[in-house]
């Protein structure tokens, strides 16, 4: 199965650019820690097919003030609905949100921060083939 962090972070990085919004995308908070970013991590789901994953995604948003973070939030939930199609090579066919935004300040630094979970239905390939 593809890496769907790498997959919907590199698909973000894309989109948020062409949406004129110059916001790192990780998989890891980093160190030193920008004031706003976007961090997407796998938090579970279940292989659907053989050839077909359902990844549950995390994004957490972090910025400057809680009205920034809610922005940025919401515009990459936008962008998650509308990523079915094929992203850096692989087949995704849907997206799925499974729980909406919520404000969740970070625990070590209190900087604002919002998330929300997706699950995103993703084509693999056999082994072998």
């Amino acid at each position: 199965m593809p890496d769907a962090v790498a997959v919907v972070t590199g698909y973000l990085r894309g989109a948020l650019a062409a949406a004129g919004e110059q916001v790192p995308v990780v998989s890891r908070v980093p160190n030193p820690r920008p004031a706003r970013f976007l961090r997407v991590r796998r938090v579970g789901g279940l292989r659907q097919t053989a050839v077909s994953d359902r990844p549950r995604l995390d994004f957490h948003a972090w910025a400057e003030t809680e009205a920034a973070a809610a922005d940025l939030a919401e515009l990459v939930r936008a962008l998650v609905a509308v990523i079915p199609g094929v992203r850096g090579g692989v087949t995704v066919y849907t997206a799925r949100e499974m729980g909406g935004p919520q404000w969740l300040p970070d625990d070590v630094s209190g900087s604002p921060r919002y998330a929300f979970a997706a699950e995103i239905h993703m084509r693999g390939r056999l082994l072998g083939k």
